[in-house]
């Protein structure tokens, strides 16, 4: 199945791409990262200055574990899910950051949205029920992008419940 559905008849009636959000962008990365290399390295002379030779090591070490600890934060922002509604497939593939790919199928008229809400949160999380197992979707969104998807994705099973809309030709 493609993602418009070019091999088949049927129309897409809902598609959704979900990745992880991250705030800081590759410029604002270079910025932190220099402006932290700068300050340790700061830091460190002046410990260097009073004698204390090795906490110079430590500031350059902290710089390089900030750096590992981004990287792998920047490399997890690789995975995704996506979601796929037709009017006979509910289509969901979660691919991890290093590219392992997971897809369910579901039967649309079977399936249905659930949610945890909590009254001071909102939607903590979001899962499709079928034939009584559970798919959790969305983790990667807020509550407020939780609850618009809810709504979205619910309109779409709706759609493909009440099945094709037919129209008439003049």
């Amino acid at each position: 199945m493609t993602a418009d559905n070019r091999d088949t008849l049927e129309p897409t009636l809902f598609y959704a791409v979900i990745t992880p959000h991250r705030s800081l962008g590759n410029l604002g990365f270079l910025v932190l990262m220099m402006a932290f290399g700068v300050a340790s390295f700061l830091a460190g002379v002046a410990f260097l200055a009073m004698g204390a030779w090795p906490v110079f090591g430590f500031f350059g070490l902290d710089v390089l574990l900030l750096f590992i600890a981004f990287r792998i934060n920047y490399r997890r922002a690789a995975a995704f899910e996506e979601v796929t509604v037709t009017p006979s497939a509910l289509t969901v593939r979660k691919v991890s950051h290093n590219g392992r790919a997971r897809e369910w199928s579901l039967n649309p008229l079977w399936a249905r949205l659930e949610k945890d809400e909590y009254e001071e949160y909102g939607i903590a999380r979001l899962f499709l029920v079928s034939h009584g197992k559970q798919l959790t979707i969305a983790s990667f969104l807020g509550p407020d992008e939780k609850a618009g998807f809810a709504e979205a994705l619910t309109r779409a099973l709706g759609d493909a419940k009440r099945g094709p809309v037919r129209t008439a030709l003049p």
